[in-house]
C-alpha cells in the first residue's frame, strides 16, 4: 500500500483506513452520525441534511489524523494488511490486535 498521508500530511480515508478506523469511529463520532441518520429521516431532501454531513466528514477526519498521530505504524500496519486483504478483518486479527492496544477505544 502506498502512503496513507497526502501531500498536505492529511490522512487519505481509503475503505481499507476506514474500516481499520470502524469501531473508533462508531465511538467517537456516534453523535454526529446519529444526528446525520435522524436528518435524513425526517426530510427527504438531501439538501437540508448538508450540513450533518460535513460535521461527520469532519469528526472523521479529525479521528484520523488523531489516530495516525498516536499509533502511526499500528494504524499503517493494519491498513495495509486491510488493503491487502480486501478488507477482511479475519486475516487482519493480528495487527487489530496490535492497533487497538496501541489506540484503545475510549
Amino acid at each position: 500500500m502506498a502512503s496513507s498521508l497526502d501531500a498536505a500530511g492529511e490522512p487519505i480515508p481509503t475503505s481499507a483506513v476506514l474500516m481499520s478506523a470502524s469501531k473508533h469511529i462508531a465511538t467517537r463520532c456516534r453523535g454526529e452520525n446519529v444526528a446525520f441518520l435522524k436528518c435524513k429521516k425526517d426530510d427527504p431532501n438531501p439538501e437540508k441534511c448538508l450540513e450533518k454531513g460535513r460535521q461527520v466528514t469532519r469528526c472523521v477526519l479529525s479521528l484520523l489524523k488523531d489516530l495516525h498521530q498516536k499509533c502511526t505504524k499500528e494504524m499503517d500496519a493494519y491498513a495495509g494488511c486491510m488493503y491487502y486483504n480486501t478488507d477482511e478483518f479475519e486475516l487482519c486479527r493480528k495487527e487489530q490486535k496490535e492497533f487497538e492496544k496501541a489506540c484503545p477505544l475510549n
